[in-house]
């Protein structure tokens, strides 16, 4: 990285600062192999944007840092899909929509949008550059995270949250490695590949969750396939606070769809059952983000700041008090054996069934 590179400041105020575990940030969080042939260093796409290194991989794109020549050489990201993505409509249509999406906001804490040249040689677009780790990398090496500072955290999310609300825009894929913690104490949620229009009221249709979700973090209508909108980002906030709070994930299964199936037959285990010195207040807070129905929820992301500023004034309601374990699930992936047994011994009995019924006819 460069020794003083341009950064976008997502907000004028600086909320993380003086929080211990956003301190000392590592200058890399491991890239993991290349999906495919890389872009080289000093490559320039279009005349402009001269290619430095790769910062960020996913399964649908490579994310690089790049020299601006038009803004004097200032550091910007260049998201490029994948060639299979490429390939794919229906994947490179949620490339597009992300760019578009992307191009729309124009709110503290959310990736600033660079407008590229038209004709571009290749399929591309360019942000802001940030400078920093994400959440998932803070709270491995902090966790459990201590009760104010996550609240600080928290906040600062929500408080990004409230104006891209506002514009419409549901992110639907939230968790910590979806959110960038600044080396100038400020925070920027990225990645808006799943994000949303609330008026359009679509969901994410359950045979692509596979593929596209996070099992761990998606709200209960999510996993329904039901309507979302900005509650859903607040319910995902609750389980990145509990997280954050606890150390640990709220539902935990050796299969992530189990686990993202048991929210919405229950609710997660008391954070203060996993981390006694936890507040009560704290709690609640987590507890009424992540209720299961989303009118039980705090409405707005602004409304859950509020409380997350100030949780002294919390009323403590006893949610914990009525919490309900997941109810068990057959399911012919996760218990094939149970489950293979049952239903032979349910078609068997039906075979008994009208066996005795044709002999009464008879």
């Amino acid at each position: 990285m460069p020794d003083t590179p341009a950064v976008d400041a997502p907000a004028s105020a600086a909320p993380l600062s003086g929080i211990a575990c956003c301190e000392g940030l590592p200058e890399r969080e491991g890239l993991g192999p290349p999906l495919e042939a890389e872009l080289e260093d000093g490559h320039v796409l279009d005349g402009r944007f001269v290619i430095r290194e790769a910062i960020g991989r996913s399964a649908m794109a490579t994310i690089y840092r790049a020299e601006d020549r038009e803004a004097g050489g200032a550091s910007v990201a260049v998201k490029v899909p994948l060639a299979r993505v490429q390939s794919d409509p229906a994947q490179f249509g949620r490339f597009q929509r992300e760019e578009r999406i992307v191009a729309s906001l124009d709110c503290p804490g959310v990736l600033r949008f660079v407008a590229a040249p038209k004709g571009r040689s290749r399929p591309y677009f360019v942000t802001g550059y940030l400078d920093g780790c994400t959440l998932a990398l803070v709270i491995h090496r902090s966790r459990p995270i201590p009760e104010h500072d996550a609240l600080r955290i928290a906040g600062a999310l929500c408080q990004a949250l409230g104006p891209m609300h506002d514009a419409g825009i549901v992110h639907g894929d939230l968790k910590p490695a979806n959110v960038m913690i600044c080396r100038d104490h400020t925070l920027c949620v990225m990645d808006f590949g799943l994000a949303s229009e609330i008026e359009s009221g679509s969901g994410i249709l359950g045979s692509l969750m596979p593929l596209f979700g996070t099992p761990e973090y998606m709200a209960p209508e999510q996993v329904r396939n039901k309507r979302c909108d900005a509650r859903t980002d607040v319910y995902c906030v609750g389980v990145i606070l509990y997280q954050m709070l606890t150390g640990a994930l709220p539902f935990t299964h050796e299969d992530p769809w189990e686990a993202a199936q048991r929210r919405v037959s229950g609710d997660p285990p008391a954070p203060r059952a996993l981390n006694p010195s936890i507040s009560a207040q704290a709690e609640e807070i987590v507890l009424r983000a992540m209720r299961r129905d989303p009118e039980e929820r705090y409405q707005s992301a602004r409304e859950m700041k509020k409380d997350l500023d100030s949780p002294q004034r919390v009323q403590v309601t006893g949610l914990r008090d009525r919490l309900q374990a997941p109810r068990w699930r057959l399911s012919l992936q996760g218990t094939p054996l149970a489950a293979g047994a049952l239903i032979g011994a349910g078609s068997l009995l039906a075979l008994v069934g009208l066996f005795f019924l044709l002999m009464r006819l008879h």
